[in-house]
């Protein structure tokens, strides 16, 4: 009788092997970890040791294909047979120095993208190799909490800004920036229409694919109010409608829908995607917070299948006013590059879920940020003053760098900021008057056409008089931030402007500072980058290991243990 093959996935195994021990609680930013911080001993992390537990069950399993009888299949010469990694991702070079004569602004869209930072934390957990191209720093500084300020009344968000020196290349200079988006008391939430669009297509069953998805929204499904509306759209070989709009208040018949899901057959996506859309439109909530949720490991293989083609078909569904979340699960042929470019495009967020931990920090901890949007279309745009700035380089964001005429063009999407989300953006700086060198084009025209414009017809030169006419003095200001949003249902953006100035810059870095500075510096690392200069596991473990919030919040302290697990520590 012929034996059925299977791949038992290394989380999958996790799973089985240990009770899904990442489920048993987490931590939620300042107040959440400074209660279980008192629950526990001081030298206790509590994600450290659940991290620690599960690498214990991780070494007492055996992942790899596996027959029904449980035994290891063979390649015929007596080897077991290795299941084939077809994880996909894209590939982005990363941005390079910039010099400010030739290229005094840079300019981005918004991300608050996380799902990086948890498929890094999967792989090295798991003890497999992370790709280059699946290290986007961006979403590794965005995963975390930092202590930026409330905004104030009427404001969408605070904008704090920061400049040190940059500890792997310390003749520069590291800038932050940071926005806190304002949070939404519970009680004023808009009544939400959610569309629940869950791959059930024969790759999604393993246990940290489906039924990690069905323990996910069943999770989620307890926070809903009586006065939202549920539609359940489900897709494999074709789609098929499970709920249509029912009632938040009914939910046992959204659970008992969401449990009696089961997965099978090819994966048409695209068809779904339209399904989906089409019942958020026919019960779309004026006000409200519409959004599809699509839940998926991005290996669409029937009907739009390409990158290209799921892009474009999301930027016209965007336009009907409808949000999308994509929440990434499984491992071993992740489609990220399909699920970053859905997300991008589709007003919404990418996070990855690697455990009910993570399901519970992006569906209940931070559900005001995942399901309500209170800025879209957010845009950034730094100007470098010369006098003080010779170079820069942003760290990450290199599939949100937009052109600078973009900034001011309201037709140009920008990036979508959900309640209570924090953006975090680093740059390496060059000070003027470094002995750097960098790529700077000799101009022909350009110098000839200043050369001729200093002098009058009767050819006398007055680059004198221009220099001694009064002129604004900026000698203190670094660089300008300046930022566009939109509210959600405005077509018109807003400007803020915010200086840096001197006294912006500290001789100490702030921990909170110096924390983001870890996290980038780890990713510089992961991706072998060449711009790490003097980068080192040891120099990050040193400085994590003194930080008070490393010991308090869980999700730091996890952090220090995958930076000392990569370093072999």
């Amino acid at each position: 009788m012929k034996k059925c093959i299977r791949w038992m996935s290394l989380a999958a195994v996790v799973f089985a092997a240990a009770g899904v021990l990442w489920g048993c609680g987490s931590g939620a930013g300042r107040e959440a970890s400074a209660t279980m911080a008192a629950q526990s001993p001081p030298a206790a992390n509590t994600y450290a040791a659940k991290a620690a537990e599960t690498m214990a069950a991780m070494e007492a399993a055996v992942p790899g294909p596996v027959m029904d009888d449980g035994s290891m299949p063979e390649d015929g010469e007596g080897s077991p047979m290795v299941a084939h990694n077809t994880e996909e991702y894209r590939y982005n070079p990363e941005n390079p120095f910039m010099a400010v004569s030739g290229a005094p602004l840079s300019t981005f869209g918004a991300d608050v993208d996380t799902a990086s930072y948890a498929n890094i934390r999967r792989m090295l957990l798991g003890g497999s190799p992370v790709p280059e191209d699946a290290v986007r720093i961006e979403e590794m500084l965005n995963y975390f909490y930092y202590d930026y300020p409330e905004p104030k009344e009427q404001e969408p968000f605070s904008v704090t800004t920061r400049l040190a020196e940059c500890p792997w290349n310390q003749p520069h200079s590291l800038l932050q920036i940071g926005l806190q988006a304002k949070k939404l008391d519970e009680d004023a939430l808009p009544a939400s229409n959610l569309v629940f669009l869950l791959d059930v297509s024969g790759s999604m069953d393993a246990p940290d694919k489906l039924d990690l998805v069905k323990r996910a929204f069943l999770t989620m499904t307890e926070n809903l109010k009586d006065g939202d509306s549920v539609s359940i759209v489900t897709y494999a070989s074709s789609d098929k409608v499970v709920l249509d709009g029912a009632s938040g208040s009914d939910r046992t018949r959204i659970m008992t829908a969401i449990e009696n899901l089961e997965a099978g057959g090819s994966t048409a996506g695209s068809k779904g995607i339209k399904t989906a859309y089409e019942l958020a439109e026919k019960h779309f909530i004026k006000g409200g917070n519409n959004r599809v949720i699509l839940a998926t490991d991005g290996d669409l293989n029937v009907g739009v299948t390409s990158e290209g083609g799921l892009t474009r078909l999301i930027q016209k569904k965007r336009k009907s006013g409808v949000f999308l979340s994509v929440l990434g699960f499984g491992t071993g042929n992740i489609k990220d590059n399909k699920m970053e470019a859905l997300a991008d495009n589709g007003n919404g967020q990418y996070a990855y879920i690697d455990s009910m931990a993570e399901a519970r920090k992006v569906l209940m901890e931070e559900m005001g940020g995942t399901l309500f949007t209170v800025a879209k279309d957010v845009k950034f745009q730094v100007e470098f003053n010369p006098a003080k700035v010779k170079g820069y380089r942003l760290i990450g964001y290199e599939n949100r760098v937009m052109a600078d005429q973009d900034f001011d063009d309201d037709t140009k999407d920008g990036g979508e900021i959900g309640a209570g989300h924090r953006v975090t953006a680093l740059y390496e700086i060059i000070p003027a008057g470094s002995a750097d060198a960098l790529p700077s084009p000799s101009l022909k025209y350009q110098q000839a056409a200043g050369t001729a414009a200093d002098k009058t017809d009767d050819g006398t030169d007055h680059e004198s008089d221009r220099e001694t006419a009064e002129a604004p003095s900026f000698n203190d200001e670094w660089l300008t931030v300046k930022i566009r949003y939109k509210d959600p249902d405005s077509d018109k953006s807003s400007l803020l402007e915010y200086p840096v100035k001197d006294d912006c810059y500290y001789s100490e870095m702030p921990e909170d500072m110096d924390f983001a500075s870890c996290v980038a510096e780890t990713g510089l690392l992961l991706k072998h980058s060449e711009y790490a200069g003097d980068a080192s596991y040891g120099s990050i473990i040193g400085r994590l290991q003194d930080m008070k919030r490393v010991k308090e919040d869980d999700y730091s302290g996890e952090f220090l243990y995958l930076v000392k697990r990569v370093a072999g520590y």
